[in-house]
């Protein structure tokens, strides 16, 4: 049976732009919600302090960490307005697809910066918000740890070894084909 693990996210929440409620610029108090979509299986949630300062340009600078399930598809930004007198009033949500951050070629602690357009409850745009995502590398991958002896190849490369006389065993060549000039004439 294969090994169904969580990933740990680290998140940085870096800045919204053009927020507004009721097409008015926000005053300020605004918050970034982070959760991921957990296929059914309710999920937790990380959550920035207020901006007390900036009005519809937050800037929040925060780490936030999260599990991301195993079986995820999105990671859900929600923005919402820290009222007084009144509950917290959404501002707009961007759902991220995971694929956009795990996947590809990158490394595992490869950082991305992502930018995204944020949505209302009506469906209409509503700002941007821009964020980094690196998923922080697991200390354990579920393998048995590589003894450390040198005649164990490390990452499937054979060891290069030295002969009698100087000459070079076991090692890995990689090489290019050059054509010389005058090589083919006639």
């Amino acid at each position: 049976m294969a090994s169904i693990h969580n990933r740990s996210l680290e998140v940085t929440v870096i800045s919204g732009e053009d927020l507004r409620i009721n097409d008015r610029p926000i005053k300020n108090n605004a918050f970034v919600a982070v959760k991921a979509d957990s296929c059914g299986s309710p999920s937790l949630q990380d959550s920035t302090k207020p901006d007390a300062l900036s009005e519809s340009y937050p800037y929040w600078d925060e780490k936030l960490h999260l599990d991301l399930p195993a079986g995820s598809r999105y990671l859900v930004i929600e923005v919402y307005r820290r009222s007084s007198v009144a509950r917290d009033r959404l501002i707009g949500t961007a759902w991220i697809p995971v694929s956009d951050f795990i996947g590809d070629y990158t490394p595992e602690n490869y950082l991305h910066f992502l930018s995204y357009r944020l949505v209302d409850a009506k469906g209409l745009r509503n700002g941007i918000i821009n964020i980094s995502v690196r998923v922080v590398p697991s200390s354990c991958k579920g393998t048995a740890a590589l003894p450390s002896s040198p005649s164990v190849p490390k990452f499937g490369i054979p060891p290069v070894r030295v002969g009698t006389g100087g000459t070079v065993t076991g090692g890995t060549v990689t090489g290019v084909p050059v054509r010389y000039p005058n090589q083919w004439k006639s």
